[in-house]
């Protein structure tokens, strides 16, 4: 089946439907902006431009502080979580999505690889995100 017709029938598909089905993988062809450390929005080569141009990505399985923060300390850590995306994104010869799914938001859900390693294993090992399931978040960054 073309690239066309598979995203036309993943986009087409009700949310519930695709909670739990992964969409292999893709190579992304440019990064064209970075909102923090675990949204950005990239370029993805031979998709129709309406799914593959400034496409919204969230990195899977965890969660960053947000730069709307509640306090400045979660500010602060969001600045840094987003300095550490951007340095892993932009010097990348490669960057990778896996296992792909359906997010809320006309959003890509995926697991991140810049040049081999995992952008979202790299964010929690470096304590700037937490393990997250997409449920009710627990972590507060203020405390």
């Amino acid at each position: 089946m073309s690239r066309f017709l598979t995203f036309l029938l993943f986009f087409s598909m009700p949310l519930a439907a695709l909670a739990d089905k992964t969409y292999g993988r893709v190579t992304i062809a440019e990064v064209t902006s970075i909102y923090d450390g675990d949204t950005f929005r990239a370029n993805i080569p031979d998709y129709p431009p309406i799914i593959g141009q400034h496409m919204g990505i969230r990195i899977n399985g965890i969660d960053t502080p947000e730069m709307r923060g509640k306090c400045e300390q979660e500010k602060d850590m969001a600045r840094k979580a987003k300095k550490y995306t951007v340095t892993k994104l932009r010097s990348a010869k490669t960057i990778e999505l896996r296992n792909m799914q359906r997010g809320k938001y006309f959003r890509i859900v995926a697991d991140v690889y810049a040049d081999g390693q995992s952008v979202g294993e790299g964010l929690v090992r470096e304590g700037l995100a937490v393990v997250y399931d997409g449920g009710k978040k627990v972590k507060d960054w203020c405390d």
